[in-house]
């Protein structure tokens, strides 16, 4: 016991000071080492009787597991004033240019993303956003949605068992929508936002993915009616497409949230095989392509967010930020967007450094 108790000081105060990395090893090689004293002493306990080994098993792993301790500590101290006095002495100029280019690139949702905001914002919109797990309230009821309704029926919707304070059921928010009754809440109005995010539906297939991308615009001021949505939306689609001869064609359609509502197509012609937007659907080598719903916002609606419907109108739309990125990209399956595959990336990628503008286009590829 007196010699253990000798063995546990001297290796201890040696370890507390030690001076540097180098001699805190050899102390640890010394000691736990396969050849070390202590290691050594462990390797008694198969010889001796269990009554002696019932006594000093106990011991010998308390002394190796305080000097293994002990070592570790004086490791954090060492390593920590090393980078202290790293820090003290060694500077970084962050304006020297780079010695190699960067790597990596840009995802093309994250570029439409970027696309839209720039856009939008010159038109006056700000970006909103809000919660992916959602209540039942925001998602379906507040946007004028029954409860019978399709939308709300487990195949379509990811629900939680659990349920809010209130009582209201918990989802993956089906579509960016809360995010307008969020914001007029939060902020009344007028209010001009787009709400770009992540969205969650059960479906899958070469255009559907159970999570993907959406972009939701709100506009609720005075005297607002169907004329400023088209502007908005062909502005909105020449600037995206880069194209001056982007038509429009609204169709009469619904949605619960909206009254009336609309679903709108744009042109494409025939270009060497190929559908491009853009030109008159009606032309003959022409078609109309359904890109996006929308609508007038439904009165209900508005009351539900607290506004007085007999003063203020709005529109609102919707449309799917991958979809957008295939048909600007000329990419054909939207699974490969989740696939993960750098060549893909490397492909379809953008570089770090192309910053969409008006200015300068907003799909110009580096």
């Amino acid at each position: 016991m007196t010699d253990l108790d000798q063995l546990k000081t001297d290796a201890l105060t040696r370890i507390e000071n030690a001076p540097d990395a180098a001699a805190l090893e050899a102390l640890r090689i010394e000691f736990l080492g396969k050849q070390g004293s202590i290691s050594g002493l462990m390797k008694t306990l198969g010889k001796m009787t269990p009554e002696e080994r019932q006594v000093q098993g106990p011991l010998l792993n308390g002394l190796r597991s305080e000097t293994a301790d002990a070592i570790a500590a004086r490791k954090a101290v060492l390593e920590n004033a090393e980078l202290e006095a790293r820090l003290a002495t060694e500077s970084l100029d962050l304006t020297l240019p780079a010695h190699e280019s960067p790597k990596g690139s840009v995802h093309p949702v994250s570029q439409v993303m970027d696309e839209l905001a720039e856009i939008f914002a010159d038109l006056g919109f700000s970006v909103a956003t809000g919660p992916e797990i959602e209540d039942d309230w925001h998602n379906f009821t507040a946007l004028n949605m029954a409860e019978t309704h399709p939308a709300r029926a487990m195949h379509d919707t990811f629900y939680f068992p659990d349920v809010d304070s209130d009582g209201r059921r918990m989802l993956l928010r089906t579509h960016t929508s809360p995010v307008q009754i969020r914001s007029m809440v939060k902020q009344g109005a007028p209010i001009r936002i787009i709400a770009p995010g992540r969205v969650y539906r059960s479906d899958s297939d070469a255009t559907h993915t159970p999570m993907f991308h959406q972009v939701e615009g709100l506009v609720i001021d005075k005297d607002i009616h169907l004329g400023h949505l088209k502007w908005t939306l062909e502005t909105f689609l020449k600037a995206f497409f880069e194209r001056d001869d982007i038509v429009l064609r609204l169709r009469p359609s619904y949605f619960p949230f909206t009254e009336p509502s609309v679903e709108v197509d744009v042109g494409w012609q025939d270009v060497k095989g190929r559908r491009v937007l853009g030109g008159d659907g009606d032309a003959p080598g022409h078609g109309w392509m359904e890109l996006l719903g929308s609508g007038m916002v439904n009165a209900r609606v508005i009351e539900f967010a607290g506004l007085d419907p007999e003063e203020w109108q709005g529109f609102a739309f919707g449309v799917g930020v991958d979809r957008l990125a295939m048909l600007k990209y000329g990419m054909d399956d939207l699974r490969a967007f989740f696939d993960g595959d750098q060549r893909w990336l490397d492909h379809y990628g953008f570089s770090p450094f192309d910053q969409p503008t008006l200015s300068a286009g907003v799909g110009a590829k580096a």
